[in-house]
């Protein structure tokens, strides 16, 4: 049978597999196995074929509807963090790479053209370079760590990254645009930052000090521009669905993981409040109470190191458990 000729018999029920689910469990089994004879139909005849690979999407959206109806042993928030959030970031984990690839390359070159020119810096953040050198001079450069009232610095700190996450998300709709300013202005700050303090000599202090809560707290911002790519990746490649339902699917795995972000902001919240301080006056000497080198080390690495493992590697075991959940499917629901 010619490629045209097949499509042409069989597009109206792939259409209907793919926009008119059903919640009824006879007719989701009967879809499936059909939807498999035309897959192996496809993938024998026209193995290199746009219309294979769009089989294969309805087959494993039909395998995933069929295995979220059965009984979890696990409560929906448990299944979320485990299996859910982490196939999201399998399915766009290009755009990860992407959203990644964008801000090494912003951070790169912020310090860049702060060797070039060290007035770059002041003149991107003047309010931020002036008081790090006031707080240099005072031998004090972390000072601004310091509050007597913790739970209002957690409360301001973690309300305003959760707000400010929302803006690249939101951005998304803007095909992107928005988004990508977003991560370069942020991107830059942190790029001039973290040179400033290596310039006056104070650098891996800092990394100590800073990145007792940045090794949450930035990635977690990357993660959020990658959700407004996500969202402008629905729009500018809606594949075969339509315009509208291509920006829904989009728009809901881009809010999941806006949820994932608001507990990571809160942990990177408490760091800043109450951690971060104690790791700075490890290198203040008049300070009465500090927190170990070592034991700035062991969390900044542990944060990271998770950060990394559950966001990037995680995903990529969960997406091959779950492939081989659906081949052992596949031979009771041939002979359902």
């Amino acid at each position: 049978m010619r490629e045209a000729l097949f499509i042409k018999k069989n597009a109206d029920k792939w259409q209907e597999h793919q926009h008119q689910p059903t919640d009824d469990p006879d007719e989701q089994a009967e879809r499936f196995i059909t939807i498999l004879d035309d897959l192996a139909y496809s993938k024998t005849f026209y193995p290199q074929s746009k219309v294979t690979r769009w089989i294969n999407g309805i087959a494993a959206g039909t395998y995933q509807k069929i295995y979220q109806n059965k009984k979890e042993k696990y409560s929906r928030l448990g299944s979320f963090w485990k299996t859910e959030l982490p196939m999201v970031m399998y399915k766009h984990r290009n755009v990860l790479y992407f959203t990644f690839g964008l801000f090494l390359l912003f951070v790169g070159l912020a310090v860049w053209s702060s060797i070039q020119d060290f007035n770059f810096m002041r003149n991107l953040m003047p309010g931020l370079v002036e008081r790090t050198e006031k707080g240099i001079e005072d031998k004090d450069p972390f000072g601004y760590y310091r509050d007597n009232d913790k739970f209002t610095m957690f409360a301001q700190i973690t309300f305003n990254n959760i707000l400010v996450s929302f803006i690249p998300f939101a951005g998304g709709i803007t095909f992107g645009l928005v988004t990508t300013w977003n991560l370069f202005n942020n991107s830059m700050m942190l790029g001039v930052f973290q040179y400033m303090h290596f310039a006056q000599g104070i650098g891996w202090e800092s990394v100590l000090v800073i990145w007792i809560h940045g090794a949450i707290e930035i990635p977690s911002f990357v993660l959020a521009a990658m959700s407004g790519y996500i969202v402008a990746k629905g729009l500018l490649f809606k594949g075969t669905f339509s315009w509208k339902d291509s920006l829904m699917r989009s728009m809901k795995d881009a809010i999941k993981l806006i949820i994932a972000l608001i507990p990571l902001f809160c942990i990177a919240g408490f760091f800043e409040s109450n951690v971060t301080y104690l790791s700075s006056n490890a290198f203040d000497n008049t300070a009465n109470t500090s927190l170990p080198v070592w034991a700035s080390i062991l969390i900044l690495v542990s944060s990271l190191s998770f950060m990394v493992w559950y966001f990037a590697i995680y995903p990529l075991k969960v997406a091959k458990t779950q492939a081989a959940l659906m081949a052992d499917a596949l031979p009771q629901l041939m002979t359902a």
